[in-house]
């Protein structure tokens, strides 16, 4: 499909894309969009910054505004037709960012029942009658449970950024919610990489559904720029003042730093202000609404460096990243990806650095892909 008016979605639809300027589907789109809109449940695996959440979301607009137009509109209060489950807050508001660019167009009615919001507010959210809900696992189960929710009228259940969502511990919660939804709805769940609890969902959720993964699935982009800077004597700080020092477009004026613990990471947030370095932090045990000042801070161009733990490495769209910086390089392939994937998304140029103690070795060969010289070592003959 190099075009999304090849879909057969609706003229409101395909309108909005084109006010958006989104014109031409990416691998995934284009692989899983069909199949959405045919009624198959999908397990979808692809890169950062491929058009997951659209990927979904146009197929549910067009199948619920489809029921409407059919004289099937939506009767029951506290009822969706379509459940987004996201891991965290703020991904759970970029989803609905999504979803409300076709709002004006459709009149679909997109509700949150996100965790970190208080829940008096969550409550009037779902009162009425409406037609998405995008929710975080914990919070829709504890609706449930108070018999504040119904999903009897469910048709199609998204289980988005699956990793970062189980791997927090959702898996009971997940397998009540599919059991809470009708017996034949339809099953979706996108993730960058499949983590055991993720292969142990789609085991035991998605035995019917077709599996899609993009050839750039658990890679990294092609517009991704890697430099590597040797830290020597463990002296992190010089290098990287060289680095941020260096210009980027004024377009892609955001910078990440990431590091591997909360403690690297406050360490390092008082060691760039010292140095006279504007930024905030976004991390673990940090109070929801502080977490999301901060971040918020960050989207809007106020503050131009964001330190972060591997919290910010799955699910976080912020357009205006153009650089990546490793202050301490992670352990794991798999959250190098995460993490690399926060930049040169959608099509865009980024820039990945990363500081490289001896360390690091291991990791940085399997970048490369070479294999790590072992040191021999002679026996001492008795």
């Amino acid at each position: 499909m190099n075009s999304f008016s090849d879909f057969g979605l609706l003229h409101s639809l395909t309108q909005s894309l084109k006010e958006q300027r989104i014109q031409k589907p990416t691998s995934i789109q284009s692989q899983v969009i069909p199949l959405l809109m045919s009624g198959q449940s999908v397990v979808g695996v692809s890169e950062t910054g491929s058009g997951k959440t659209l990927t979904y979301a146009l197929p549910i607009m067009h199948a619920l505004k489809t029921l409407e137009q059919e004289g099937q509109p939506v009767k029951d209060t506290a009822a969706p037709r379509a459940v987004i489950m996201v891991p965290t807050r703020e991904l759970g508001e970029q989803v609905a960012k999504v979803f409300k660019l076709f709002t004006h167009g459709t009149r679909l009615r997109v509700r949150m029942a996100l965790g970190g919001v208080a829940f008096a507010q969550v409550r009037r959210q779902v009162v009425d009658s409406f037609e998405v809900l995008i929710a975080t696992p914990g919070r829709l189960a504890q609706l449930l449970a108070q018999e504040l929710l119904y999903l009897h009228d469910v048709r199609t259940l998204v289980f988005d950024e699956a990793d970062q969502m189980l791997d927090q511990g959702f898996l009971p919660d997940s397998d009540a919610i599919v059991a809470a939804c009708p017996k034949h709805v339809q099953l979706s769940l996108f993730s960058a990489t499949i983590s055991k609890t993720v292969q142990e969902l789609i085991n035991s959720q998605f035995t019917k559904a077709e599996v899609i993964k993009s050839a750039g699935s658990g890679k990294l982009v092609p517009t991704l720029i890697t430099k590597n800077r040797i830290v020597k004597d463990g002296l992190r700080w010089p290098v990287l003042e060289k680095v941020l020092k260096e210009p980027l477009k004024k377009e892609q004026s955001g910078t990440i730093l990431f590091t591997n613990t909360r403690e690297q990471c406050d360490k390092l947030v008082e060691l760039l202000k010292s140095k006279g370095f504007d930024c905030t932090f976004y991390r673990g045990e940090m109070d929801a609404n502080e977490r999301r000042t901060h971040l918020k801070k960050f989207r809007s161009g106020e503050v131009n460096l964001l330190v972060s733990t591997d919290l910010a490495a799955r699910g976080l769209d912020v357009p205006h990243v153009g650089r990546v910086i490793n202050y301490h390089l992670p352990k794991q392939m798999e959250n190098y990806v995460h993490r690399a994937g926060r930049t040169a998304r959608a099509g865009k140029t980024g820039l990945i650095v990363n500081l490289v103690t001896e360390r690091d070795e291991r990791l940085i060969a399997q970048l490369e892909g070479r294999k790590i010289e072992r040191k021999k070592t002679a026996k001492a003959k008795k």
